[in-house]
């Protein structure tokens, strides 16, 4: 299901998944980005539901190192440059990207942690 918010379209069962693990951790924050639903920590940007994928922000060396995976790409929001330090995630299913958030932190309390 895509949702429209003003004139621009992002997956809600994405956002409402990544809502039920993110927003558990006190210190993140929902907003947006250019528009669509996005996640701060510290009042800095991370992530974001983007059109049907989800974005995220992460080192260079990593993003380097993801970008070798089928499912993730060079983020380039509205068709501008490449962003060196975030990648887009595609999945059709929703629910994996709660898998990989509890695969990599395990809890809302880990990812607490990683972010400081």
């Amino acid at each position: 299901m895509v949702e429209k918010l003003s004139k621009l379209k992002y997956n809600a069962k994405h956002k409402k998944i990544l809502d039920s693990f993110l927003l558990n951790i006190p210190i993140v924050k929902p907003g947006k980005m250019f528009g669509y639903p996005a996640y701060y920590v510290g009042g800095k940007l991370f992530a974001s539901v983007y059109e049907d994928a989800v974005c995220v922000k992460v080192p260079e060396s990593l993003a380097n190192e993801l970008l070798k995976r089928e499912e993730i790409v060079h983020f380039q929001p509205m068709g501008r440059r490449k962003m060196r330090e975030w990648i887009q995630i595609n999945r059709n299913n929703s629910e994996d990207y709660l898998h990989a958030c509890m695969g990599t932190y395990g809890s809302p309390t880990e990812i607490r942690y990683s972010w400081k």
